[in-house]
């Protein structure tokens, strides 16, 4: 079975899936939150306590005040960090109807399609969204996970470029991957979002054939840039530039999902320099963790089913 057509059997399953209880409570755990590209059904953790306070929280200000789009914003983002991402996009799937011109509905509603391997429906809200927001003024993104600086480093528009760039790379479409992720670098001003970006922009050339353009990319990054939060990908692109060796470049447990990022890059670079057999078994043993939201992670998934490895 092709990815193209196994992705629409996993909309399907995952269709079927939203048609179960919609309450954000433990019923959400107990069924499948999507459907792995290699078939595997994927479900919520347990959550923290202080990220379901949050969450009641957040909820609690929606329901007082339901047609305030940033306080459906915020109940939709706090469903989604407890892994709940099927109720997170009815929340979204509200807010586009309750407010069809804000492009946060469409931007994290995208983002949650993402994570439930919804790519084509992904990349219609994520480029609805970047014609909505043409000749709109860009507005800093408040993180609802802050980083240890409490410094929020993305933008709206950053992020819708960021996640429909993701999209169509875990589609394997490089050309278009490749152009979306050079103009979210060329529209980066802080060293987090250039390490992200050319972490992704690097592999995609790379995949292209086109080594050259991958090798030049890489004379912005060096070792003393401000990473305040992006430190896999930052450690990634200091790999590929050659300043970080192979034998070192793994931390020890790569299971976190901050790590998911790293561990998928360095079995990327085994399959474009011609080691398949290395390449597939790092991927396996990343989507055999627990990290199934993490981009990483998904995009092992994405060359596991295409590639056939």
């Amino acid at each position: 079975m092709n990815l193209r057509t196994f992705l629409c059997c996993a909309c399907a399953a995952i269709s079927f899936a939203s048609a179960a209880s919609g309450n954000a409570n433990s019923s959400d755990e107990a069924r499948p939150q999507a459907v792995s590209l290699l078939g595997k059904e994927l479900y919520a953790s347990t959550p923290s306590t202080a990220a379901l306070a949050q969450y009641e929280a957040a909820k609690e200000e929606y329901e007082a005040a339901p047609s305030d789009p940033d306080k459906l914003i915020w109940y939709g983002r706090r469903t989604a960090y407890l892994g709940r991402y099927q109720k997170a996009i009815e929340i979204f799937s509200e807010g586009v109807e309750k407010h069809p011109h804000d492009v946060r509905m469409l931007r994290h509603r995208g983002h949650r399609y993402i994570s439930t391997r919804q790519f084509d429906k992904a990349i219609e809200d994520l480029s609805k969204a970047a014609q909505l927001m043409a000749g709109q003024e860009d507005q800093v993104e408040p993180d609802g996970m802050p980083n240890a600086k409490n410094i929020p480093l993305t933008t709206t528009q950053g992020n819708i470029r960021y996640h429909l760039g993701l999209a169509y790379y875990l589609k394997q479409e490089w050309e278009t991957a490749r152009r979306i992720f050079a103009e979210d670098l060329r529209n980066t001003d802080n060293d987090d979002g250039i390490a992200a970006s050319t972490h992704w922009l690097y592999m995609i050339l790379r995949r292209m054939g086109r080594d050259q353009e991958a090798e030049a990319l890489l004379s912005d990054i060096h070792a003393d840039m401000d990473i305040i939060e992006n430190f896999a990908y930052h450690r990634a692109c200091l790999f590929y530039k050659g300043e970080i060796s192979l034998e070192s470049v793994l931390p020890e447990d790569g299971s976190g999902s901050g790590n998911a990022g790293l561990v998928y890059g360095v079995a990327n670079w085994h399959l474009y320099n011609g080691r398949p057999e290395e390449a597939a078994k790092m991927m396996r043993s990343l989507v055999d963790g627990p990290q199934w939201a993490a981009f990483g992670y998904i995009a092992a998934e994405a060359d596991l089913a295409a590639e056939g490895l």
